[in-house]
């Protein structure tokens, strides 16, 4: 299947024998920075989605699915969260998401890419929401793995919102980066990553967890089912100082309802579900 025979189509090249089409309606923007291709076009089921030199990164239509769980899960465990720091997300969504909580107060956002953001506000404008926006919010354009690395700031939640590893991202799945997040948690602090399809992307699951293991006192991931990232659930990588995970559900309830905001996919059920997995993936963090 290629571009050639399927003309009006986006065909997403992440795999190499596994290939999912989104039907362009329209192309709204189609350039190259310095990093990577962007480009966004429109679906009628999906609405706005942005590729990435060719992979999906986002949808209007789904987009709530990911950064919900991304957020709220490591938010509403930890339960005393002010200080978050999200490496990469810079289509904003992420930010909008952590910003939600008002008990947050600051928020540090590392993006590489400086025209991810600009186009993301005006291609993609729904999905930030008014987060670029808010005092709240420090963006910060730079390298994220260099940013861990020489800052001394301090972060009950770390949220690596990245792309897959290969290109910019690659460096954002390697031991020396996880090893310098953990120094900079707070005392049960939570990290929270981007760790893709474990059915189409295994190793990708199987190393970060080798790596948390080793780094961090409870190591594992959870899941989430997000339809344009094709092949099964997507798993989020889960590496925590403290017993964040294990907060009680009737806990999480009344800390969900403190909180004040409302989710489509995120509820305090599906956040303790979340972490009950499939045998193909438990045997992955082995």
């Amino acid at each position: 299947m290629s571009d050639a025979i399927m003309p009006g189509w986006s065909v997403e090249t992440l795999h190499d024998d596994y290939r999912q089409s989104l039907r362009e309606d329209r192309v709204l923007y189609d350039s190259a920075t310095e990093h990577q291709r962007l480009r966004v076009i429109e679906n009628p089921r999906f609405g706005r989605v942005l590729t990435l030199d060719g992979v999906v990164q986002v949808t209007e239509g789904d987009e709530f699915i990911y950064h919900e769980m991304m957020a709220h899960v490591p938010i509403l465990a930890h339960g005393e969260a002010k200080r978050v720091l999200i490496i990469g997300g810079g289509d904003g969504g992420m930010a909008r998401e952590v910003l939600r909580h008002r008990s947050v107060e600051h928020v540090t956002m590392v993006e590489i890419d400086a025209g991810v953001v600009e186009f993301s506000k005006k291609y993609l404008p729904a999905i930030s929401d008014g987060a670029f926006d808010d005092p709240r919010l420090d963006l910060v354009i730079a390298d994220g793995a260099d940013f861990v690395r020489q800052t001394d700031r301090r972060f009950d939640v770390i949220i690596s919102d990245s792309t897959d590893p290969i290109g910019p991202g690659e460096v954002l799945f390697t031991d020396t980066f996880y090893g310098h997040v953990r120094g900079l948690l707070t005392g049960h602090g939570i990290f929270a990553t981007q760790n893709g399809v474990p059915f189409m992307q295994p190793e990708e699951l199987r190393g970060t967890m080798r790596a948390f293991k080793a780094l961090f006192r409870d190591a594992t991931c959870y899941l989430a089912t997000v339809p344009t990232y094709a092949g099964g659930p997507m798993a989020f990588g889960w590496g925590a100082m403290g017993e964040g995970r294990h907060v009680a559900l009737d806990e999480l309830e009344r800390r969900y309802a403190a909180a004040g905001i409302e989710t489509r996919y995120y509820t305090p059920a599906v956040h303790k579900a979340a972490f009950a997995l499939p045998g193909y993936v438990a045997k992955l963090l082995d």
